[in-house]
């Protein structure tokens, strides 16, 4: 069956006769992955599983887990503007998705989501958000999402769903509808009938059940006084398990991460579980749902922020939690989890083992495995047989492919710190001397790198090239001292670390005439600030969906209603100016490339514009390549293979 499951994926991603030009390593690993997303059906038998076609269209497909079966596509979104989000079982007849897409509106660029039920035959498909009519006075582009896949009663799941008020503008009718915001209904995912199960609140802006159908947490997020902009701090509020009304459980500030973040419930023991910082660091923490604020500490780890949980079956339970040193780790409560991955591990050669679902009974688990040389695989894991059965492969298109082990590593910093960070050599390389190199940092600011397959830098290093993936000051992942004030507002610091990456990769070996640094998002920010503040270090600057502007920026983000949040994360001061590429662009001497999409609602293409007039204005050597209806993750195999084989003819090597 794995044969035929990637001769169906490769067929779908052949490359058209503009890309068959481009280089041929270019258009394997700028291929985008053959699996976006994967789900076992309640029985076990089945997987349902969307794969990406031409240009940003993709397919649901259904496959019987069986010899000979073949792949059935079932759904197809066009990707013009509408692509699967996700698809997952409700039943063993049914499957929900979540489709999702961005639209430009006059200046602004709007993301939207809608929810819809299908056979798993094919057919049948109805809408489960909630329909707008010509009535609404207002919009919200939210579908909502299931929070609940087993509430209990027969073929149906809770969904939070969005309303907006209606009013009768055409008659003289008075029949109105004033509900507003999110609420949860009971929904028959076959019929498409819904029954409320909380009212809709404005501020309302998720939900939480305990895995048995019962909602017992609401977060709010209000309007600050009459800006029209969100508030930073997410009020929690939780039913008692015997009913009742709302009652004050937490706080939560998104810029600062102070308080407690409720995930999920723990019905046995009526508490929440979630995350809070203890001496600086995220960790999980246990909260009662009883009205007394108690709890207790359930993981912490004394270097890193502890920033997951492991929820495994139809219920979503928590078994444990993940973090990320050199490795990402995990802990389990559970000891027959534990067992299987442990034994899974072993069997996988050392793989990192995933539990992606399970079936109803949990007698069968879908597994994805992979490592920093194997983009990943998904199997069907059945324990009491010990039975591993491969499905499919994350990236058919690099099979066979000799791919680059990744090493940690750790590099001064100007003041002495140690940076933690990836190098990635060439196939059959054990160090960088002669070669070309190419330093990368992260997006974000706000995450980090973390050990294991990564497209770009396995494409460079097979390109010939050194990588090296700084976890420079400003990254999350480490706790506050480390994080500072984000990337943007501690930029010296963190682009300080970025470019000591360079000077520790030259004492390597590395060549100093064919030093490169190429970034997206933060990462081409802080590509294109090195340049500004190291200007005879990098030979060539890569920026993709760059930041490039930050006071510029924060005007932007007035448009939409985070616009408060954006700019209190941006801050102000001096390093508006300072730290803004756009504006020091006179400082930057080496060539720079840049690449965007023009539906990006992440950093407007304007920030890429503005940097390339300011660049052209300096006399400096600059390009930008631009990709019409293409958001912040440029989504698109032609794109990427296009983007990959212009940065290798533009980098020294």
């Amino acid at each position: 069956m794995q044969g035929r499951f990637l001769w169906l994926l490769s067929a779908g991603l052949m490359a058209s006769a503009a890309q068959a030009q481009t280089d041929d390593a270019a258009r394997r690993f700028g291929t985008l992955g053959g699996i976006t997303q994967v789900s076992l059906s309640p029985d076990g038998q089945r997987i349902a599983f969307v794969a990406p076609n031409k240009g940003q269209a993709n397919d649901l497909f259904v496959v019987e887990i069986a010899d000979g079966a073949a792949p059935r596509r079932i759904l197809r979104a066009s990707g013009d503007p509408e692509m699967l989000q996700w698809c997952r079982w409700a039943t063993d007849a049914r499957i929900v998705c979540q489709i999702g897409g961005r639209q430009k509106l006059g200046d602004t660029i709007f993301g939207f989501t809608s929810l819809l039920g299908v056979d798993a035959t094919g057919g049948n498909v109805k809408t489960l958000s909630t329909r707008r009519s010509d009535k609404a006075l207002s919009f919200d582009f939210r579908g909502g999402s299931i929070i609940d896949w087993q509430p209990g009663p027969a073929n149906s799941v809770l969904v939070m769903r969005s309303y907006v008020p209606e009013a009768n503008r055409y008659s003289a009718s008075l029949i109105t509808k004033d509900e507003e915001g999110m609420g949860v209904d009971l929904m028959d995912v076959t019929a498409g009938s819904a029954k409320p199960v909380e009212k809709p609140r404005r501020d309302a802006r998720e939900y939480i059940t305990d895995g048995k159908g019962k909602v017992r947490i609401m977060g709010t997020q209000p309007m600050e006084g009459r800006t029209g902009n969100l508030s930073s701090v997410v009020r929690y509020l939780f039913k008692p398990a015997n009913g009742g009304d709302w009652q004050s459980l937490s706080s939560f500030d998104i810029l600062s991460r102070e308080g407690f973040d409720p995930w999920a419930i723990d019905a046995a023991t009526n508490r929440a579980i979630g995350f809070g910082k203890i001496d600086g660091r995220q960790a999980v923490l246990a909260v009662n749902l009883d009205g007394t604020g108690k709890g207790e500490t359930l993981y912490r780890h004394p270097e890193v922020d502890v920033d997951d949980l492991v929820r495994v079956g139809r219920d979503q339970r928590v078994v444990g939690v993940t973090y990320a040193t050199d490795r990402r780790q995990m802990v389990t409560t559970d000891p027959n989890v534990a067992a299987m991955a442990k034994s899974l591990s072993r069997a996988l050669g050392g793989r990192d083992v995933y539990f992606i679902d399970a079936s109803a009974d949990e007698s069968q688990w879908l597994v994805w495995a992979g490592s920093d040389v194997d983009p990943g695989r998904y199997y069907r894991y059945t324990p009491a047989a010990k039975q591993l059965r491969p499905l499919l492969d994350e990236r058919p298109l690099l099979a066979g492919q000799t791919l680059s082990p990744v090493k940690a590593v750790r590099y001064p910093a100007a003041d002495g710190t140690m940076i933690p960070g990836y190098l990635t050599l060439p196939p059959g390389r054990t160090d960088a001397k002669g070669l070309a190199a190419i330093v990368m940092p992260h997006g974000g600011p706000s995450t980090r790198d973390e050990w294991g397959f990564d497209w770009l830098a396995q494409y460079f290093a097979h390109s010939g090239f050194a990588v090296v993936q700084p976890n420079y000051r400003g990254s999350s992942g480490y706790g506050d001292q480390w994080y500072q004030n984000n990337g943007f507002q501690s930029w010296k610091t963190a682009i300080g670390d970025v470019t000591d990456a360079g000077r520790w990769i030259l004492s390597e070996g590395a060549d100093p005439a064919k030093l490169s640094i190429v970034g997206w998002s933060y990462g081409g920010y802080a590509a294109l600030q090195s340049g500004v503040l190291a200007p005879d270090l990098f030979k060539s600057i890569v920026a993709i969906a760059p930041v490039t502007d930050l006071g510029k920026m924060k005007d932007e983000s007035a448009r939409y209603i985070s616009g408060t949040i954006t700019r209190d994360f941006i801050g102000s001061g001096p390093h508006i100016r300072e730290g803004s590429p756009a504006q020091n662009a006179g400082r930057i001497q080496a060539p720079v490339l840049m690449f965007h999409g023009t539906l990006d609602q992440n950093v407007d293409i304007d920030q890429a514009r503005i940097m390339r007039g300011a660049l052209t204005g300096a006399g400096r050597k600059v390009e930008l390549i631009e990709y019409p209806g293409l958001a912040h993750n440029l989504n698109d195999s032609d794109a990427r293979a296009a983007m990959l084989a212009r940065i290798t003819q533009f980098l020294p090597h």
